[in-house]
């Protein structure tokens, strides 16, 4: 089974379905309980469940026919200021025919359309208003202009929280009859951080291997470095052993295949939960960290950066005990 049907399968249907942003769905459920709507923006992080949550109000709007009085956009495909003037103007303006008078257009990625494009929308969602309500979902609200801001209702997505992501992955995990091991479920939180999107892709990804998924999998699937091997490697730099540190970078670079930009910010991570790095020692790892993820967006070479960190820890930790 593709990820979109596995996706679609465990898609919630409606606002009931969805999992935690409480406050969010309770808000959607009084809209949709008026059968009125405003323009709306969706913001926060990928995998949260923004576009589900419009689809879900169209749903409970509309029932079975939603298809019908409803339109979908990535505006991060179709982002240009030609796309407004036909595809969205055109369909705007229409009316809709049934017992709610309005359609309802949402904007995926909206944060990634032209500036030139943003102000002909505000025009359109001005005009159009009582043919049309938008919704529109963006990782960044703020690279959404004013103008539109102030013409929609906002609401903030966050990160699903540890319990609610480990009781929908069990969930879905018993429905697959995939063998879900303890350290397997901690592993998927540790690389998708809430994601839900991410974590079922990746469950789905384990699943396929036909074996139980334990955190081994999970890392070797996702091309994730494992946590303690990242402590470890920490732990022998700040030790004095620079050479063994950077074997053991080299033996996770080429293992796990993971870009420099990746484990650089599993390196963050583990800093604050190691527990054998003193406190000022790890304020300037800290430190240390931003200069070379600095320089790797820059475009420099991942293993001299990473080495040449590694022996930065080396002095550091050379430093605090003399």
């Amino acid at each position: 089974m593709s990820f979109e049907m596995w996706a679609e399968k465990y898609r919630p249907k409606h606002l009931d379905d969805m999992v935690d942003q409480k406050e969010i769905v309770e808000r959607l459920k009084s809209f949709a309980k008026a059968r009125n709507v405003p323009h709306c923006i969706f913001a926060g992080p990928p995998g949260t469940g923004k576009t589900t949550a419009a689809m879900c109000l169209a749903r409970d709007l509309y029932d079975d026919s939603y298809r019908e009085h409803l339109m979908e956009l990535n505006a991060s495909d179709e982002r240009g200021i030609d796309v407004v003037r036909e595809t969205i103007k055109t369909f705007a303006r229409s009316r809709s025919i049934g017992e709610i008078p309005f359609k309802i257009m949402i904007l995926d990625e909206a944060d990634n359309m032209t500036t030139d494009a943003q102000q002909a929308l505000r025009r359109t969602m001005e005009k159009y208003t009582e043919s049309c309500r938008f919704i529109m979902c963006a990782n960044y609200s703020g690279k959404i202009i004013e103008p539109i801001q102030s013409r929609c209702a906002p609401f903030r997505f966050s990160f699903l929280p540890k319990e609610e992501h480990d009781k929908y992955i069990c969930k879905i995990a018993q429905k697959e009859n995939v063998t879900l091991l303890p350290d397997g479920l901690e592993a998927i939180y540790e690389v998708c951080g809430g994601d839900m999107r991410r974590a079922m892709n990746t469950i789905q990804s384990a699943a396929s291997m036909n074996k139980p998924v334990d955190s081994k999998l999970i890392y070797a699937v996702t091309g994730h470095a494992n946590p303690m091997d990242v402590q470890k490697m920490l732990v022998t730099a700040v030790n004095g052993d620079f050479l063994d540190a950077r074997k053991q970078l080299r033996d996770m670079l080429q293992k796990y295949g993971v870009p420099g930009s990746d484990i650089i910010r599993q390196i963050h991570s583990e800093i604050f939960r190691t527990k054998e790095i003193p406190e000022p020692l790890k304020i300037k790892l800290v430190g240390y960290v931003g200069e070379t993820d600095f320089r790797l967006m820059e475009g420099s070479d991942d293993e001299v950066q990473l080495s040449a960190l590694l022996a930065k820890m080396v002095q550091a930790g050379y430093e605090l005990k003399h």
